[in-house]
């Protein structure tokens, strides 16, 4: 029995192993304590966006499990609540100055289990099972064209030296509108019109669903709405009495509402194609950064 040793290990007859030992554990403890202290406190102006992003993800993902059990107007409410709510984030997240890569990163992921998993299995749950492998095809290349148009844009975000005019133009169709438009066979269906989902018209789905695939994939110009963030001061009732009515119709006809809306959606596209190029032929006749004739 050793005498003249504490409980600490520093007295007199103390081991220097066991010196060292105790050294090494309070060593051990330092690293972490010190991490502690650097770590800052993160506003919540960068929290809430995150949490819509997260909300949006929760949608999509139980539009999945709604689909499954067979509820498949729920589940297309559940996408068009995410898409709501993934437009809603980023301007949240403008509006208070809360935008970071962390966001950034979050909202493409939480975009492709959104619009790019969750139609293709709705879709596959509703109808195109009936083909097997041919439904099961046109969803896998549903989910790959999504994930695909996201990467695209992830990339392109920050493009330098971009005209200003491109701003107002998507490169393909928007995962979120290619989400709702995807679905119209199934509106059709639910809606007043009745659209029998017979064993016949699966083959004309499949071709609808790789259609919007590939506008999703492709480079055809959209229009994009994230710029138009101000309503002039003239038009603010009009807008509002218009925002108002659409929900009021849009919660009591929800899949004649989304007909329409899909259908005005599908009609923009030849606009836009027209636009972009009207806008590219100006830049190339007049090249960016050539000063005005006088």
């Amino acid at each position: 029995m050793k005498t003249g040793t504490t409980s600490s290990g520093f007295g007199a007859g103390a081991e220097p192993g066991h010196a060292h030992d105790e050294a090494s554990e309070f060593e051990a403890f330092e690293p972490p304590l010190i991490r502690k202290r650097r770590f800052r406190p993160v506003p919540i102006r960068i929290i809430l966006p995150n949490l819509v992003t997260l909300l949006a993800l929760c949608l999509g993902l139980t539009a999945i499990r709604l689909a499954a059990d067979g509820q498949f107007e729920t589940a297309a409410l559940a996408v068009i609540g995410a898409a709501i709510l993934d437009g809603l984030d980023g301007r949240i997240a403008r509006a208070l100055r809360g935008t970071s890569r962390f966001g950034a990163e979050l909202d493409s992921l939480a975009d492709f289990v959104d619009f790019a998993v969750a139609p293709a299995l709705i879709l596959y749950f509703w109808s195109l099972h009936e083909f097997k492998s041919f439904g099961w095809f046109a969803s896998l290349i549903f989910a790959i064209a999504g994930a695909l148009r996201l990467a695209r844009f992830n990339v392109t975000a920050d493009e330098p030296n971009r005209p200003a005019w491109r701003t107002h133009f998507f490169t393909g169709m928007p995962a979120p509108a290619g989400a709702i438009v995807s679905l119209l066979p199934l509106y059709l269906n639910l809606s007043v019109l009745g659209v029998p989902n017979a064993r016949g018209l699966v083959p004309f789905e499949i071709a609808y669903v790789l259609v919007i695939a590939y506008l999703m994939a492709s480079q055809i110009p959209h229009f994009s709405g994230k710029k138009s963030g101000r309503v002039p001061r003239e038009y603010v009732i009009a807008v509002l009495f218009g925002v108002a009515a659409g929900l009021i119709l849009l919660a009591t006809f929800p899949m004649e509402m989304m007909i329409f809306l899909a259908l005005a959606y599908l009609a923009t596209i030849p606009l836009a194609v027209r636009r972009f190029k009207a806008h590219e032929t100006e830049e190339v006749a007049v090249p960016s950064g050539t000063p005005p004739q006088s």
